[in-house]
């Protein structure tokens, strides 16, 4: 009989033990915010000199810093604070989205440093050009960045639709096909990224590389960061901004499905012979309750973006009934839809994010009553706190940002090694 095996990692030589170690002693500091070597050490598992000697090098590529006494009320000696360092190594996350672009810088400790957001209709602009300006603010965030003295790492570009090796296969509501975006913002970037007077001096101006994926997936994964989840591991997340974009994350990890595509929960059909959809179907999720479709229904123009989603919310505030009634009908949509989900996936909550955040004192109330009557655990009573808006502290931009922080985290030593060979590469040429 034939049996799955998983494939086995190689065996651990002495560089790559040390590796995994400095990873091991770099995410401990993280997580703690600040601690002590003997703090790590019992954290870890590993002994006081080895983590000595790991902290030592961290300290010499930049990644920690040292600084006071802390005293843990036990006997012995105080011991020396241990934190991330807050200047050098960043992460530079970036969303590009239909009617505006976000760009965000975080530190090693994840805190957000510079953000940069210019609001412009991207449905009816090239991809090259929209990609262009991408870089341009971009460039422009990194050099703001350098006056704190932070150097990112890499971007992550962050995209509604469909995304596969560096191209957005699909980008319906972009209106994007087979757009090798990773490598177009790449180029842009590395033609308008230019050392400032901040920068000159250092490795700071390498090609950095670049990543990206979906705009739904990051924004959960910020959710699960910097949100006010607390224990929650384990919930679906959607965004509402023009279409309808979904993440599940389970007990901590993003759920990407076997070639990446989980998630498009915009794209479950409400009813076939429902009006058509940019994807090509009929009757999708995102006809009845994307933003679009939102202020369609409450007279307002369905391209209006932010703007209209914040006019749909001071309609609804002064109770006007067309207002009201579309989101009525949007909440039901999602409520039938979002049943469907906690029967077949069973999460501990449901965040709404984007334009669906502002408006979830309208929305909130139909989607939790079909819950209640769907859901066949019997566990989601209409009153409960399943059904959450999104937290303001995480979006798209930084949870993009914090993925390039979370690669450094992974393997510092590896970085630092490419840091060196690239700047070596640089002086020989």
């Amino acid at each position: 009989m034939t049996t799955y095996r998983a494939p086995l990692a190689p065996k651990a030589d002495k560089d790559t033990t040390r590796r995994h170690n400095l990873s091991l002693v770099l995410r401990s500091v993280h997580d703690e915010g600040e601690t002590t070597r003997a703090a790590v050490a019992a954290r870890s598992g590993l002994t006081r000199p080895a983590v000595s000697s790991l902290t030592e090098q961290l300290i010499e590529c930049g990644f920690l810093t040292e600084s006071g006494k802390t005293f843990s009320g036990q006997a012995g000696r105080p011991g020396t604070v241990l934190k991330v360092a807050r200047t050098g190594h960043a992460g530079l996350g970036v969303e590009i989205n239909v009617d505006y672009v976000s760009v965000c810088v975080v530190d090693l400790a994840g805190t957000e440093r510079v953000r940069r957001i210019e609001h412009h209709d991207n449905r009816r602009i090239p991809a090259a050009e929209v990609i262009a300006r991408a870089a341009r603010i971009a460039a422009q965030a990194m050099d703001s960045a350098a006056e704190q003295d932070l150097q990112p790492a890499g971007a992550h570009l962050a995209l509604p639709g469909l995304i596969s090796a560096g191209t957005v296969r699909q980008a319906p509501n972009l209106g994007w096909n087979r757009v090798a975006v990773e490598g177009m913002f790449a180029q842009a970037l590395s033609r308008l990224h230019r050392p400032t007077a901040h920068t000159a001096a250092g490795p700071a101006h390498r090609p950095i590389p670049v990543t990206t994926g979906n705009e739904a997936d990051v924004a959960a994964l910020a959710e699960l960061w910097f949100g006010a989840l607390g224990k929650i591991r384990t919930f679906l997340y959607l965004t509402g901004d023009i279409g309808i974009g979904g993440a599940l994350v389970v007990d901590g990890e993003l759920l990407r499905g076997a070639h990446g595509f989980a998630g498009e929960i915009g794209h479950v059909v409400v009813s076939q012979d429902g009006p058509p959809c940019r994807c090509g179907a009929r009757g999708c999720l995102e006809q009845y309750a994307g933003l679009a479709a939102l202020l369609r229904a409450a007279g307002l123009d369905e391209t209006a973006g932010q703007d209209g989603a914040a006019e749909l919310q001071r309609r609804a505030e002064g109770r006007d009934a067309q207002a009201l009634a579309a989101l009525e009908e949007a909440g039901r949509s999602l409520g039938l839809v979002l049943s469907g989900a906690v029967n077949l996936l069973d999460p501990a909550a449901i965040v709404l994010g984007g334009a669906y955040r502002g408006l979830m004192p309208w929305l909130g109330p139909p989607i939790a009553a079909l819950l209640e009557r769907r859901a066949v655990s019997g566990l989601w009573p209409a009153t409960g706190d399943r059904l959450r808006a999104a937290s303001r502290a995480a979006d798209a931009a930084r949870g993009s940002a914090a993925l390039v922080v979370r690669d450094i985290l992974a393997d510092p030593l590896g970085y630092a090694q490419r840091a060196k060979a690239q700047a070596r590469a640089r002086s020989a040429t």
